[in-house]
């Protein structure tokens, strides 16, 4: 039997999407427009969101840290990843207010700060011994308003990738007072990498026909 004529879609009817093969019925002059579009969008859809409450309880690393530097770096990324930029309080440090409350120790936090290699969630607390002492944290200094607590939870030996140069990684949890935040608490974690002290660092291989 000859097959008969093909039949045409009535006007109105809908059609059946076609993600494979629709880019090659836009106009030419839409298809660049559309990949500049998926390159826009790809970055934001493959980037992993931070962990606010890992970081500042001393659940990540010092690479998790650094993107949350470049993060905080940039306004307009700050917002995007719920921190409102503030006005600067204290010189030494920047401080964002959180889009939702976070839960970081059993506690509430609605302000984080960030100096340096630490993060650290602003607590409404006055007294910062009662979480010293939860945390098993060594007090450090605690006098004239001043309070300083903290552990090392991690020191391991790690490698620069780029350099081949011997480091070390270092995460300490801190709860601390400052003065430009009087009635608050600082609880939170600094990420380092350090060098090897001099007597630890690996002898050079003695030279050929030594």
């Amino acid at each position: 039997m000859m097959p008969g004529p093909a039949r045409r879609a009535a006007p109105g009817a809908a059609r059946v999407s076609c993600p494979h093969t629709c880019s090659r019925n836009l106009p030419v002059l839409l298809r660049p427009a559309l990949s500049l579009l998926m390159l826009a969008v790809a970055p934001a859809a493959w980037a992993a969101p931070l962990d606010l409450a890992a970081l500042v309880e001393c659940r990540q690393d010092v690479a998790a840290h650094a993107a949350l530097t470049a993060i905080v770096a940039d306004p307009l990324k700050a917002v995007a990843n719920g921190l409102q930029p503030l006005p600067q309080q204290n010189r030494f440090m920047s401080e964002f207010r959180l889009a939702a409350p976070l839960t970081v120790f059993g506690r509430q936090a609605e302000y984080l700060a960030v100096a340096g290699a630490s993060i650290m969630a602003v607590l409404d607390e006055a007294d910062p011994r009662p979480l010293a002492s939860e945390l098993k944290l060594e007090t450090a200094y605690d006098a004239d308003g001043k309070f300083m607590a903290g552990r090392e939870l991690v020191s391991r030996d790690v490698t620069d990738p780029a350099t081949g140069e011997a480091q070390i990684e270092s995460i300490i949890l801190s709860v601390s007072t400052v003065q430009s935040h009087p009635g608050r608490t600082l609880a939170g974690c600094t990420y380092s990498l350090d060098l090897p002290a001099e007597d630890e660092q690996p002898e050079a291989a003695p030279a050929a026909g030594d």
